[in-house]
C-alpha cells in the first residue's frame, strides 16, 4: 500500500510502500486484546504484602487472665480482632507474569499497525535530524503535521539522541525505537508517526 511521505513542515515529498503482510491485514481483535492483557499484567510487580499474626510485633503472653474481668477472653494482642494485630487472608507476593505464543504476539502487532492505517491515523515522515536538543523544534514539527492535539507515538529507526530528547517533554508525544514497540504502545496512542527509515526495521522484526 502506498502512503504519502511528509517532511518536517507537513508537505508531501513522495510516497513509500507499506507491505500488506504487515500493514494491510484484517485486524484480529482478540489477538490485540490478549497482547494488551499480557503487557499490562507483566507490568505488575506483585510485591503487595500484609503481615499475619505471626509477623506483627507484640504478643508473647496472655493480655489478661481468662476469667473474672467481665471482658472477652483473649490469648494474644496479635489477634486479627485487635488494633495492630495481624491480617487474615491478606495479599501475598506473587508473580503476575503471562506469556503469549510468538505467532500471536506478531499477529497482534500487525493488527495494531493495520488498524491505525485503516483509521487514517498512520503517518510517515522523513527522517528528522536536529543539530541540538530543542523542544521547540519538535513542537514545530508536530504542529506542522497536525498531531499536537492527540496522543501520538513516534517510531524512529535508531535512538537519535537529539530527536528523542527534544520530544521527551511533550506530554502527548512518545518516542520509541521501531523494533521495540509493543501492541499496547500502538493502541494506547491515537496517532502513529513513523520515520521513513523505521519502516524497514519494522518489517524485519517479522522476518526472524
Amino acid at each position: 500500500m502506498l502512503v504519502n511521505v511528509l517532511n518536517s513542515t507537513g508537505k508531501n515529498t513522495g510516497q513509500v510502500e507499506l507491505p500488506d503482510e504487515v500493514f494491510g491485514i484484517e485486524p484480529h481483535e482478540h489477538a490485540m486484546h490478549l497482547a494488551v492483557r499480557v503487557y499490562l499484567s507483566n507490568q505488575r510487580q506483585g510485591t503487595h504484602k500484609t503481615k499475619t499474626r505471626t509477623e506483627v510485633s507484640g504478643g508473647g503472653r496472655k493480655p489478661w487472665k481468662q476469667k473474672g474481668r467481665g471482658t472477652a477472653r483473649s490469648g494474644s494482642n496479635r489477634s486479627p480482632v485487635w488494633v495492630g494485630g495481624g491480617t487474615v487472608h491478606g495479599p501475598k507476593p506473587h508473580l503476575y507474569k503471562l506469556d503469549l505464543p510468538k505467532k500471536v504476539r506478531r499477529l497482534a502487532r500487525k493488527s495494531a499497525f493495520s488498524l491505525r492505517l485503516q483509521e487514517n491515523s498512520l503517518f510517515v515522515v522523513e527522517d528528522l535530524t536536529f543539530n541540538e536538543i530543542k523542544t521547540k523544534q519538535m513542537v514545530a514539527v508536530i504542529k506542522a503535521l497536525n498531531l499536537d492535539s492527540q496522543k501520538t507515538l513516534f517510531l524512529v529507526a535508531d535512538s537519535e539522541k537529539n530527536v528523542v530528547c527534544s520530544a521527551r517533554n511533550l506530554p502527548l508525544l512518545t518516542t520509541t525505537v521501531a523494533d521495540k514497540v509493543s501492541t499496547y504502545d500502538i493502541l494506547n496512542n491515537k496517532r502513529l508517526l513513523i520515520s521513513k527509515s523505521a519502516i524497514e526495521r519494522i518489517v524485519k522484526t517479522f522476518q526472524n
